[in-house]
Formats: structure tokens, C-alpha cells, sequence
């Protein structure tokens, strides 16, 4: 297997039907021989009622806290992605890119909950996974662009227009973006 491609952006090309990634960015995390790991960073989860976060002990807010949905694998698993600077980033979790962390820690969940949350902290649900070769094949099909990750744009562009930045930043126009024969991107 090539070098890893972690960590990077996964940006879904037009012609990908899935609906679990139609328009979407993944933020791959991890890209081994065993496969990928990857959260969908601009999908929010649309509800009508409370989330419940399970704690011990228990916690509970006044405010809506806004959960996004990683992927379709194990929906009941969460992870908080956290943008911090370098030096407020020890024991927040796995580094996933400069000021970029992934966690899985109960003190930061019961932070979010807090008045004052974490400004650059996403509760995120599920993930997307890939088992070996799958993710590669996927790219040899042409259904994912590569993009560097930016925080920026992770936390402080619209989730309905970051598809569309994402792609943009690499100087393409997302609706003149078409699969060809020729396996190349056009």
C-alpha cells in the first residue's frame, strides 16, 4: 500500500448517488493497509427534540447543543473534533492535524454542555469507514477529490456551503466537476 493519505480532505464528487455522502467533506483521520477512518464535518443532525448525553454523572444544559453526523458506521459511538492551538492541546485527544484533535473524553463532552462551551468543538455521531482497499478503489472509481484540511473551514464555514468552498479552494467549479472514461477528473 502507498503512503497513508491521512489526514486529509475527502471531498465527494457530484456524481456520488450515496446518500450518506452526496456533498459531503470527510475529514479522513486514518488510512492504513486495514483500511480508513473519516468523519463527515458538514452534515448537522436536524432533530425536533432534546439530545440526551449520556454521563456519570449525569449532566444536563438549558441550551441546544448541535450534534453532527459523522457517518453511517455506529451511529451511537461519538467523538468531540476540537480546534485548539498547540498549547492548550495537551490530553485533548488524538492529533489529527495542527490544531486539529479528535476525543473521546467525558470532561470535554460535559464542557459542551456548559454556558460556555469550547468555541471550536463538534459533537460528532457515527463515522465513515472503509475496510482495506475499499477507499482506494473508491478513488480509482473517481468518487472523492483530495484537498488539504482546513480548520477554517471546518468551523467557520455554513455546513451547506462547505461542499461547495472545499471544492472551490482547489480551483474547480463544482458544477462543471464530471467523472470521465479516461479516469481523470474534469
Amino acid at each position: 500500500m502507498p503512503s497513508s493519505l491521512a489526514p486529509c480532505f475527502l471531498l465527494s464528487m457530484p456524481q456520488l448517488m450515496d446518500p450518506n455522502f452526496s456533498r459531503t467533506v470527510v475529514l479522513l483521520c486514518k488510512h492504513r493497509e486495514e483500511g480508513a477512518f473519516g468523519l463527515v464535518v458538514n452534515r448537522p443532525l436536524v432533530t425536533t427534540g432534546r439530545v440526551t448525553v449520556n454521563l456519570d454523572p449525569p449532566a444536563s444544559t438549558d441550551r441546544e447543543l448541535q450534534v453532527w453526523i459523522g457517518g453511517p458506521v455506529e451511529p451511537q459511538r461519538s467523538w468531540v473534533l476540537v480546534g485548539h492551538e498547540a498549547d492548550e492541546a495537551e490530553e485533548i485527544g488524538m492529533r489529527i492535524a495542527d490544531n486539529l484533535y479528535l476525543s473521546t473524553s467525558p470532561d470535554l463532552l460535559r464542557q459542551m454542555l456548559d454556558p460556555t462551551p469550547p468555541l471550536l468543538a463538534r459533537l460528532i455521531v457515527g463515522y465513515s469507514g472503509w475496510g482495506p482497499g475499499q477507499l482506494e478503489g473508491e478513488l480509482e472509481a473517481e468518487s472523492w477529490l483530495i484537498s488539504d484540511i482546513d480548520r477554517d473551514l471546518i468551523f467557520n464555514t455554513p455546513p451547506e456551503r462547505m461542499w461547495e468552498a472545499a471544492i472551490r479552494r482547489l480551483g474547480a467549479d463544482p458544477a462543471a466537476l464530471q467523472m470521465s472514461r479516461s479516469r481523470g477528473v474534469h
